[in-house]
């Protein structure tokens, strides 16, 4: 049974920012970013005899499968085809995970104490 979904959002330069807040608000606990460029002929634009390839960023997010279409919501709403960022999402179901863990959160007096003292011992 799969259970975690990758979802991936090409939004324009300078966008990357707005969708994973977007995401964060809608339950994903991060994603990565990489720089890319479009390639499709109707966004190439030519600049003094130049063919200008405009630059996108990839959005990764990693996340529970009942989250994705929350998280993907949010981030089109946000940065869609009708907003200045332009993005399209879209996910791929991913089989197996290994290496991640969720954090959980400490008291902060629980957190600051260290577990191996010699008082703990005794």
């Amino acid at each position: 049974m799969i259970k975690h979904d990758l979802i991936l959002a090409v939004v324009n330069r300078g966008f990357s920012d707005e969708a994973m807040t977007a995401a964060r608000n809608a339950g994903a606990y991060g994603g990565t970013v990489l720089h890319a460029r479009g390639t499709s002929t109707n966004e190439m634009q030519k600049f003094f005899g130049t063919v200008i390839q405009p630059e996108k960023e990839l959005v990764l997010i990693l996340t529970e499968k009942e989250r994705r279409n929350d998280i993907m919501t949010a981030i089109c709403r946000d940065t869609g085809l009708a907003s200045e960022g332009m993005g399209i999402c879209f996910s791929v179901p991913v089989d197996g995970v290994m290496g991640i863990r969720r954090f959980e959160v400490k008291p902060l007096e629980e957190a600051d104490k260290p577990s191996d003292t010699p008082e703990d011992k005794k």
